[in-house]
């Protein structure tokens, strides 16, 4: 992390933009630590809320476009050549997709919350051929709301962004277990609700 924030103070909102692109590709940075530290260097007053949070989405936003795009592209003929050595076989792509039509959506929109999850929704996604308009109205939404969530929680504790910071890398997982865990309910009451 001492690194990241080199990086940040020296380079800022380029650094950042790069940084997020990259962290929602699957690069290893934490995404939620280095916003919420980006946050709190807003309370100290070295940049500007609004700008980082046009810079946060659009940073977002462009590594989920990327996603999409590779998994639109290459996604599919790679999972079925290769897929096996991860023990994706044709039937359980097949049967991935097909819950990603009829669930995916909120999974892009929820899945920003979710470490791992928000890497694999937009692949997926563009897997999927979700329609692009589709994709980017959950994408954008989902951004915006990650985005701005994890900017206020750092402004908000401004000056004592390090512990905060450290306490989320320990966390992430758990928040992680929470979400998926709710996301299961909502779908299965969803799922029950229909047949009913």
């Amino acid at each position: 992390m001492a690194e990241i924030m080199v990086f940040l103070t020296q380079y800022g909102y380029i650094a950042l933009f790069i940084l997020l692109a990259l962290g929602i590709l699957g690069i290893p940075v934490p995404d939620e630590t280095l916003i919420a530290t980006f946050g709190g260097m807003i309370a100290q007053g070295h940049f500007h809320f609004a700008g980082a949070l046009v810079v946060t989405f659009l940073g977002s936003m462009t590594g989920m476009m990327i996603s999409y795009t590779l998994g639109r592209k290459v996604g599919k003929p790679l999972l079925e050549r290769y897929g096996k050595w991860i023990r994706i076989t044709p039937s359980r792509l097949a049967s991935t997709e097909a819950w990603f039509k009829r669930y995916g959506s909120w999974s892009i929109l929820l899945g920003y919350f979710v470490p791992g999850l928000r890497h694999l929704s937009s692949y997926m996604a563009g897997i999927s051929k979700v329609p692009v308009s589709r994709y980017l109205l959950y994408a954008a939404a989902g951004a915006l709301l990650f985005c701005t969530t994890f900017l206020l929680i750092g402004h908000a504790v401004g000056y004592h962004w390090n512990e905060v910071a450290a306490a989320m890398e320990r966390s992430t997982l758990r928040i992680g277990v929470i979400v998926i865990a709710l996301i299961a309910i909502a779908s299965a009451v969803i799922v029950w609700w229909r047949k009913r």
